[in-house]
This record gives C-alpha cells, structure tokens and sequence, in this order.
C-alpha cells in the first residue's frame, strides 16, 4: 500500500462556495414511493489524472468486487446489479449528466473534495444518490444537495483528536500547531487546538506558514516551548518539517497530520523524523480483502480508499434492497438506516430512515458486513446496520460517518514510517 495516502485538494474552492450553503444543506430525502425501473444501476466518478492517477484503480476495483459479490448473493430484486463503464476525467459535471443519461440510481464518487460540488449540482437535481469515498473538506458537510449526498470517508477536522491524543499519550503537556495556509490547515489547527484543550492540554502556540516559506512558523513554534508540535500540512510538509528540525522541534516532538505523513527517506537530514509520529485516515486493509481485490484487477498496487469504496456501493445496494426499489430517491432515503445512523429532515417530520419506498421491517437491529448478511436480515424481518470493511459508518443527518478510524505510523532513524497502532475519533473533530 502506498504510504502517502492523497488527501482531497481544493477545499478552498468549496469553502467559497457559501451561496450554496444553508441552513436546509443537509436535510435528508423524505420518504418516497417506489419509482425504480428494476434494475440498480451504479456509476463511477473517476477524477484523478497525472500524479494522483493511482487513486483511481483501487477504487474501480473494489467497485467491481462489490457488484461482483452482490450479483453472487442474488443481486437486486433477482436481477444482476450494473456497474456502468466508468471514465476518468476532470470534467465532473460532464460526467455526472453522462451517468444520468446512462441512468444511474447512485454514482460513487468524486474523490476530490474541490469536484463534489459540480457532482452533486447535477446528480441531485436528477435524484441521483452521490457516496464519496474520498471527499474530506469539512465544508461539504453542509453543502446544499437535498439530501443526495454522503461520504464514507470523514471530514479532515475528524483527525484533531487522534492528533492530540498522540501528543498527550506522547507525555506532552503543552503543544504548538504549526499549519499550512489554506482551508484545509486553519481547519485541522483549529480542531486541533480545541482537542487539544478537551483532553488537558495547553495549546501555546498556533503559526501559519506558507508552502516553502516556513522558517518564521517553526520560530514561532520554539519560542513557545512547546513538549509537542502537530504540523498540519500537504505541499509544504517537507520543507516545514527541515525547518523544524533545524530548530530541535522534530523527532520525538513532531506530529504529522494525514496530509503531512510520507516516506521522506533522504529527502530529509539524518535521524529527522526518528520518533516522529503521524496518521493516516481509515484502516489497513486486511490480507483477505487485498486478495479479493487482486482476483478482480491483477496486479493493483495501491488500496488507497478501496475499502470506503467497497462499502460506499455495498451501502447503496443495502438501502435498495431495504426499500425494495432501485430509485436514487429511495436509495437515498434509506442510507442512514442501513448505515446504523438516525437523522430528522428539516421539516421535523419523520426520520429519513423511518418508512421509505417499500416494506421496512420492524424487528431487532442486527450488524452485517456484507451485502448477502445485510439481505438476509431484511427477509429475516430485522432492520440491517451495515458495517463493513472501513469500519462502522453510521451517517449522521449531514450524511456524514460518525467514527473515523486512522492508522497510526511511527517514523525510524531512516526517516521512513511503519504502521504502529490503529485510533478511532467522532467525525466532529472532538
């Protein structure tokens, strides 16, 4: 698995965006009457090109595998589940109304956070479900989308606590931030600052720093004293973290966010990182899930979000088959059910999870981590809580996780990282 897992660039852009926030942003889809034409069918938003490009093909393959295991067990109604072609493109819009014309019910994806805005404008207006396994600008949460929108990846500020924890389990007592401009540092730094507190301790100092510019940060960061220093960055990671070692803040003292963390080998001075700690989101994937992703895409590399994908198309069939209907709009009013989580819509009326197209049982709430366990419950009479491979989801009313998982890595003398240890956090931050 490839360490340095590519957060979700351009949060600017959504954050810029706050026409088209409001109050009604994350109100869930109301109950609906069936209106599918039997068959599911699921698109891909594939958007990664140059650097990023290796983003794409885990998230194809765990797409294929689902599918290939809902059809095993069944499919929907009896009829196999389609994953319609996919491209790879930029134009996400484009996209979008090519999977609508194609008829999509749900469409996974995007992976970058600044191209969920053009998706979700065209998806949800044709009552299309949109599931990012990717997206992580906080700004999403209240993006106005009708309630089409969801992501089984959590919101960057989701790690803050993770971040202090490591430096309270650390021994720390007093912390400095050192952040990157831009929505994504000023978020996580301010999450961090208030995790920071929550748990006992004393934030001393809070720098930002422009990408190669940050001598006068990590100064500022020294004069504080502090026993911990988070670095919240991306483009700038490196340059930051000579600049802090440079001025005795690294090592044992430097914790990296998810953007930050990376096999930094000789690219930096002798012993820099030994000690440092950082973490990226979502759990290692286990041997047996690599394995089923290699049997449908030989020689796949990279498992980066494959595991929010498959979860992502699994979800989608599992609120289909509980709403007996194909619809995006049931599709949608069904996935905070299915994911365990509860929401209220925004005329205060009844849950979006409470009597959607189709027959709801009524019966015991039961855990499944397949789409056959969770379709076995549904006949069985019980009411599933999908929790698969990424962990437990539980979508809240802005269709976000409520828990992030993030795995934890340990830097040596070599200035390279080994997975350490797994943490858990509310999507909130706290």
């Amino acid at each position: 698995m490839r360490l340095s897992r590519a957060a979700a660039a351009g949060a600017a852009a959504v954050l810029a965006m706050t026409a088209c926030l409001g109050p009604t942003g994350s109100a869930r889809v109301a109950t609906a009457d069936a209106s599918g034409d039997g068959t599911l069918r699921i698109g891909l938003i594939l958007d990664n090109t140059g650097p990023q490009n290796f983003l794409n093909a885990p998230q194809a393959a765990a797409a294929k595998l689902a599918v290939k295991e809902i059809n095993a067990a069944g499919g929907h109604k009896g009829k196999p589940v389609e994953l319609l072609p996919e491209t790879i493109s930029t134009d996400t819009a484009a996209q979008a109304r090519e999977l609508v014309a194609a008829k999509a019910d749900v469409v996974i994806g995007p992976t970058d956070s600044s191209r969920a805005p053009a998706a979700i404008d065209v998806l949800s207006n044709a009552k299309v479900a949109v599931i990012s396994p990717a997206n992580s600008a906080s700004g999403l949460s209240t993006y106005k989308s009708g309630g089409y929108y969801f992501r089984t990846s959590a919101a960057d500020i989701a790690q803050a606590a993770v971040l202090a924890k490591l430096a309270k389990d650390g021994g720390a007592r007093t912390l400095a931030v050192v952040h990157e401009e831009g929505s994504y540092g000023k978020d996580v730094a301010a999450a961090v600052a208030a995790a920071a507190k929550q748990s006992g301790l004393d934030p001393v100092a809070d720098a930002e720093f422009r990408a190669g510019q940050a001598q006068q940060a990590a100064a500022a960061a020294k004069a504080a004293a502090p026993d911990a220093v988070v670095l919240v960055s991306r483009e700038g990671a490196q340059g930051a973290i000579a600049e802090l070692n440079n001025l005795g803040l690294a090592g044992k003292k430097l914790i990296l966010s998810d953007g930050a963390v990376n096999q930094y080998g000789s690219g930096l001075g002798t012993r820099a990182l030994d000690g440092a700690r950082g973490i990226l989101p979502g759990v290692f994937p286990s041997a047996t899930f690599q394995a089923a992703l290699v049997a449908v895409e030989p020689g796949l590399k990279d498992m980066t979000f494959a595991a929010e994908t498959y979860d992502a198309v699994n979800l989608a069939a599992v609120a289909a088959a509980a709403a007996e209907d194909d619809a995006g709009t049931s599709i949608a009013a069904r996935l905070v059910a299915v994911s365990g989580g509860t929401a209220q819509p925004a005329d205060g009326g009844q849950p979006a999870g409470g009597q959607p197209a189709g027959a709801q049982p009524s019966g015991e709430t039961t855990t499944c981590k397949s789409y056959k366990e969770c379709a076995d419950a549904i006949r069985a009479g019980k009411r599933p809580d999908y929790d698969g491979e990424s962990g437990r989801i539980n979508f809240d009313s802005h269709g976000d996780v409520t828990e992030a998982n993030y795995t934890v890595y340990s830097y040596g003398a070599d200035n390279k990282a080994t997975m350490s240890g797994n943490e858990t956090a509310s999507s909130s931050g706290g």
